[in-house]
């Protein structure tokens, strides 16, 4: 079952978010029927917006990712609720890259390094918030580190992976970890260095380590403290019966 939990670190001067979202990847994948470049990039995203999603306050919050790049992939779009419950899809679902010289899926040559993320918060406000930031590597976990860092003035660390084999999503995750404003450099340095040799997070869902397991590995920190009731992301469209009808009385007769 995925799931996301919120964990506390070294005192409480860091906080990370850890989420398996195997399942909800694998849903986009068969909706979308995507190729596995475009699971891996889509799952990314998914990923990442759900843990946004469900760092919303409100109920009715909501997230909305818009990914202009300049790669074969084209747009995408991604919305989560205050509940994780994502929904999403890529311009070019059947975009076929060759693996990487590395022997990984190729999410930034897909996504291209050139354009720009879009983040939208509607929290309740007269106008939602937008928030701007250039894609620098189309890796996504890279320009939503940078995202952070520009847009909302945080040190954030960043890591999303999608494992794919071919029957379709083995695993998918990630986690962000961000300083609280009474962080210590040398606390920051700490989790820098450390991140610098961890195995990457799709290998270790697929070790079967847990999502707290995680965290400690993460943070280097094995008095880590979770925080609130965790989460279960899902991939659900948000319609309804009465939406459709809504959507069918707006039409006129002719």
């Amino acid at each position: 079952m995925d799931r996301i939990i919120k964990f506390l670190a070294h005192n409480g001067k860091i906080n990370v978010v850890c989420a398996d979202t195997t399942n909800l990847v694998e849903k986009a994948r068969i909706i979308h029927d995507l190729s596995p470049v475009a699971t891996a990039t889509l799952g990314r995203v998914l990923t990442v917006t759900s843990i946004m999603g469900q760092n919303c306050k409100n109920k009715k919050d909501s997230v909305t990712v818009q990914i202009n790049g300049n790669g074969p992939i084209g747009r995408i779009i991604v919305t989560s609720n205050s509940n994780a419950i994502v929904r999403g899809y890529v311009e070019n679902p059947q975009v076929d890259l060759p693996i990487r010289d590395d022997g990984k899926i190729d999410v930034g040559g897909a996504v291209g390094n050139i354009g720009r993320i879009s983040v939208i918060k509607d929290i309740g406000l007269k106008e939602p918030y937008i928030g701007i930031s250039n894609i620098i590597s189309g890796e996504i976990a890279e320009d939503f580190a940078n995202y952070f860092a520009i847009s909302e003035q945080n040190n954030t660390a960043v890591a999303l992976g999608v494992l794919v084999n071919k029957y379709g999503v083995k695993r998918a995750g990630g986690y962000i970890i961000q300083a609280m404003p009474d962080a210590t450099e040398n606390i920051v340095e700490i989790i820098e260095n450390n991140l610098k040799n961890i195995e990457p997070i799709s290998t270790m869902l697929d070790k079967n380590f847990s999502l707290e397991e995680i965290a400690k590995i993460v943070t280097k920190d094995d008095k880590i403290k979770k925080v609130g009731e965790e989460t279960k992301p899902d991939y659900r469209c948000n319609c309804s019966r009465e939406k459709m009808i809504k959507g069918l009385v707006s039409i006129r007769k002719k």
